[in-house]
């Protein structure tokens, strides 16, 4: 229901949507004479939360009380991705490689620059470098 292009893969879909289908709608109406129609668009709560959500639920960065874990919800059929993450003047490069086509992170080899880190989890530090993260699920 989130993703605007899933309400415009036809005609009549795009008909009842009846808003862009390349911005993120805030609203998606269930009222009988409204049902589907989008509302609220170029809304910056509603790209806000697309953008928490596909970096927190499904790419996995989590930062909770300085401490950084990565726990990703994805598609069996990604290989790997990357994500660049900024604290403060530190810089953290993180990899995370999906070998056995798995979609979450149970059992997940966890590396800080070059280390397995046994607790899956880091504490960010303010130091001005550059750190490498690599997750292997």
């Amino acid at each position: 229901m989130v993703n605007p292009i899933e309400h415009s893969r036809t005609k009549e879909a795009a008909k009842k949507y009846k808003v862009e289908p390349y911005v993120i709608a805030a609203d998606i109406y269930g009222a009988n004479n409204l049902l589907g129609r989008g509302g609220w668009t170029w809304y910056t709560g509603s790209s806000s939360w697309f953008c928490k959500a596909g970096l927190e639920d499904i790419l996995g960065l989590k930062v909770e009380a300085g401490m950084l874990k990565i726990e990703p919800c994805i598609s069996s059929k990604w290989e790997s991705y990357s994500i660049r993450y900024r604290y403060k003047t530190s810089i953290y490069n993180i990899n995370v490689k999906n070998p056995e086509g798995k979609c979450t992170g149970e059992n997940q080899k966890f590396y800080f620059n070059g280390k397995e880190i046994e607790e899956k989890q880091i504490k960010l530090e303010d130091n001005g470098a550059i750190n490498e993260i690599e997750v292997i699920l």
